[in-house]
């Protein structure tokens, strides 16, 4: 059974880190190009980050780009997302999954509340 594991999330304040993981199990991570998405409280889920199978290729969303670094391990079959510079507006739930993304592959997400 494929399996996808978000942790690391919390309440930090603006301006504050943090770095989300996203470990997989029953797949072959190295073989899958793999997707940070979040939602937001009464949005529709956003793409954050993208990251290809070999992580040469990292692809941001324009309001994250600077601020958010997603990279990945293949050995432990984990992807993660550091995020800097955080804003009110990036409280959301964060998800990862493969690219595309596969219905049945979603996880439980971490939630990242930024407050002061």
């Amino acid at each position: 059974q494929v399996r996808f594991v978000e942790s690391g999330g919390g309440r930090v304040q603006p301006g504050g880190s943090l770095r989300l993981s996203c470990t997989a199990s029953g797949l072959t991570f190295s073989t899958y190009d793999i997707t940070w998405y979040r939602q937001a409280p009464g949005k529709e889920r956003e793409l954050v980050a993208f990251i290809s199978k070999s992580g040469i290729t990292r692809n941001y969303a324009v309001s994250m780009k600077g601020r958010f670094t997603i990279s990945r391990d293949n050995a432990k079959n984990t992807a993660y997302l550091q995020m800097a510079s955080r804003k009110p507006d990036d409280t959301a739930h964060y998800f990862c999954n493969p690219d595309p993304p596969r219905t049945t592959y979603w996880g439980q997400g971490t939630e990242v509340t930024v407050s002061s």
